[in-house]
């Protein structure tokens, strides 16, 4: 326990020193954009080229793995979706923010830096592979959702090259794109450029913790709301339960992929759903609460996943 606190406490602390300092130190929420800006646009960028460009090719073209994740990851959005707008009698777009709180995790600010510490670098590709396929179909179903609602009036084919546009120049899929073809070409960047991507990579993990401690902060909690209830326990247990047994049963994959498919679906809700909530006017509040609650009990989940991981207890062929 004293090697997994080893791991969790800096973690977890980052968040709460960013947490901390936005409460105790007064500045406007914009002071946030430039921060924001170095970690999507400059520091994880640089950190899945790196991590990216120095994988052999043949572990990158796993479509079997990445099918099972991200599909694992869908019917718990589906789940949860149909929960809402079939039980609750919610709107379909109140229904998809539903989804997405307890299918969208923070693979991105919290999943490279936790993974990485924890498991080593033979957790970068599933990581990767994860992260940019899980949001290219999040950049897709989102807007497509809220279309079908009719809260967005554009025309199919305007709407369909915005998500393209949308997925293609992301940041974090153009740098993993790049590591690819770095890989695949078995190209190295110059001495000085690769310490410059080395300096930006060491940046990523403390300054997006720290990002989302202030964002916490900034979004404090006015209610919580009865979704809560189960959204939060298929997020943090659920999840990473059908994504170990999903993958366990496909068999023929790397313990530390299994490992770290399993550790990023238990992480807590993406701060990208509040983002998306505030984009279409839907379910804001409470996607706000359900980033914050869960952020806060996965400290709990997360530690007790990483003893059964670093114990032995999680084996990756429990089922042959």
């Amino acid at each position: 326990m004293t090697e997994i606190a080893g791991l969790v406490l800096p973690f977890f602390g980052l968040i709460f020193l960013g947490y901390l300092t936005a409460r105790l130190v007064d500045h406007p929420g914009e002071a946030m954009g430039w921060l924001n800006t170095f970690i999507v646009y400059l520091a994880l960028p640089a950190l899945f080229f790196k991590l990216v460009s120095r994988t052999p090719v043949e572990e990158l073209t796993r479509a079997d793995f990445i099918l099972t994740s991200v599909g694992t990851t869908y019917v718990v959005f589906a789940l949860i979706f149909s929960v809402g707008l079939l039980l609750r009698r919610n709107t379909v777009a109140e229904a998809t923010i539903q989804g997405f709180a307890a299918a969208y995790g923070n693979i991105g600010y919290m999943g490279p830096g936790l993974a990485l510490l924890a498991l080593g670098e033979a957790a970068a590709v599933p990581v990767a592979l994860i992260f940019c396929f899980e949001n290219a179909a999040h950049f897709t179903v989102a807007p497509a959702m809220m279309a079908a609602t009719g809260g967005r009036k554009e025309p199919p084919v305007v709407l369909a090259l915005g998500i393209m546009r949308r997925i293609a120049l992301h940041p974090f899929i153009l740098s993993t794109l790049a590591g690819v073809v770095a890989a695949f070409l078995a190209i190295q960047p110059a001495v000085p450029f690769q310490r410059l991507i080395d300096y930006l990579a060491q940046a990523a993990a403390p300054c997006a913790l720290f990002a989302m401690g202030v964002t916490l902060a900034l979004r404090p909690i006015k209610r919580i709301p009865v979704e809560l209830g189960y959204i939060v326990p298929v997020k943090l247990v659920l999840h990473p339960v059908m994504m170990y047994v999903a993958l366990s049963l496909g068999g023929g994959y790397d313990p530390i992929w299994v490992q770290t498919a399993v550790l990023l679906a238990s992480l807590p809700t993406a701060t990208n759903v509040f983002v998306i909530a505030h984009q279409y006017h839907v379910w804001q509040e409470r996607a706000s609460a359900t980033i914050l609650i869960t952020t806060l009990l996965s400290v709990a989940t997360v530690t007790g996943l990483l003893f059964l991981i670093r114990s032995g207890a999680l084996p990756a062929d429990v089922f042959p």
